[in-house]
């Protein structure tokens, strides 16, 4: 049963503490990548029938897959992809950087060009459960970013086929190729490039404890996002909200993941013991009982506080991967918010919302690291390049002071290479 805390009982540590693997995940990982970067597909090929049981004859799905995939998919639920592809892009498409270009005094030009990166690779998880929404929400923004190809990896069953939904949204989406690989070794291929799999510049989406080391490892040979830990909610509520809808948002993270972490603040003790309860009764009806009762009995709390003021307070110092604001005049709270992923304001906008079809990015920092970092974006799919003019007479008006700065910082080359165009020209 999920335990209740008095506000001070817990350290801003142990509020999402999880209880860690102890199996040797970097060096498992380390010899993963180093197989796939010397023997390439052969040992992808074997890494799959070992971990996925598939004997697969190529890697790459073929459109007539993509298209018998689509077929099989229930006509609600390609409407439902197609529903979340427009919200998703209308979201992202505010996000779109432009390039800039300014003068100075002199004719001084300085400007930045934006690029889209590419190739980027996308991991679609795939094995305790089939995820077409993390398709959308990788695919959507790498398009609109321009990016020249996108190549998605994900898990295939046993039978050596991907799951059709997420084949699907990959369509919906406009994923250009799609490979039956999962795990680290989806990774070390897109990271180094096999016969099959190309190598990509960038590598984004969230996968289990193997393939965030994996990202990991391989990041500085190619860039990432980020690396993803279990999902986490934690909801502030009032009084008022009902204690039904709370138990099941906290069970709706815990049956991701045994190390998920589902946290409730709440000023009301009523409510608190309410959840409790309820929180016991949904489990008993939750098709993925033993992942969300793990969860919730390790990593689940309900912590009593006095004011909603305090609540926000916990709330910045956890720093959560989704906040829900479960109170009267939620937007009146918004400005108190400086940690989080995502937020979700009112008591009607459930963590779920955005998971699928809102609009918002699901791909988010989790374990704290809302204190530095931010939901994947078209941002993460561009580069960019500045670049600079100085006419002659500019420069030379500049050339002592840039030499006095690296004098400063005992750099006589850098001081000889301003002063020398400071020099006659010999005639």
């Amino acid at each position: 049963m999920i335990r209740i805390y008095r506000d001070g009982e817990l350290s801003d540590d142990q509020l999402l503490y999880r209880n860690a693997t102890k199996v040797d995940v970097a060096g498992i990982v380390a010899d993963i990548l180093d197989h796939v970067r010397r023997e390439g597909d052969k040992a992808v090929f074997a890494y799959t029938e070992k971990f996925d049981g598939a004997r697969l004859d190529t890697l790459l799905v073929s459109q007539e897959e993509i298209e018998e995939a689509f077929s099989l998919t229930e006509p609600e639920f390609i409407e439902t992809l197609k529903l979340a592809e427009r919200n998703i892009r209308e979201f992202h498409s505010k996000q779109i950087r432009q390039s800039f270009v300014f003068t100075r005094r002199g004719g001084v030009v300085m400007g930045q060009k934006v690029l889209p990166i590419a190739k980027v690779g996308l991991y679609v998880p795939g094995g305790t459960a089939p995820y077409p929404s993390t398709v959308m929400m990788d695919a959507v923004p790498a398009k609109l970013a321009g990016c020249g190809e996108i190549v998605m990896v994900t898990p295939c069953g046993r039978d050596g086929k991907v799951n059709p939904g997420i084949l699907a949204a990959a369509r919906i989406a406009g994923v250009d190729r799609i490979f039956k690989v999962g795990g680290a070794q989806a990774i070390a291929a897109l990271a180094y490039g096999t016969e099959s799999i190309p190598r990509v510049d960038k590598i984004v989406g969230p996968g289990n404890t193997f393939v965030a080391e994996a990202k990991k490892q391989v990041y500085g040979q190619v860039a990432i996002d980020t690396i993803a830990g279990p999902s986490e909610v934690l909801i502030v509520s009032d009084a008022k909200t009902d204690y039904r809808h709370i138990a099941a948002d906290m069970l709706a993270q815990a049956e991701h993941d045994v190390l998920a972490c589902s946290v409730l603040v709440t000023t009301s003790p009523a409510l608190a013991e309410q959840v409790q309860r309820e929180i016991e009764e949904q489990l008993a009806v939750l098709p993925r009982e033993a992942i969300a009762r793990a969860s919730i009995e390790d990593n689940g709390k309900i912590i009593l506080v006095d004011s909603l003021d305090r609540a926000l307070e916990i709330a910045n110092a956890v720093a959560p991967e989704h906040l829900e604001l479960c109170v009267d005049e939620p937007f009146r709270f918004l400005d108190a918010v400086q940690n989080a992923g995502s937020v979700f304001l009112g008591r009607d906008c459930p963590e779920a919302l955005g998971d699928y079809l809102g609009g918002t990015n699901h791909t988010l920092p989790t374990t704290g690291t809302a204190r530095f970092g931010s939901p994947l974006s078209v941002d993460d799919f561009i580069k960019k390049i500045q670049y600079t003019y100085y006419p002659q007479a500019a420069f030379r008006e500049v050339a002592e002071d840039i030499a006095r700065f690296a004098m400063k910082e005992e750099l006589a080359g850098h001081a000889r290479s301003a002063l020398i165009r400071m020099e006659e020209e010999d005639t």
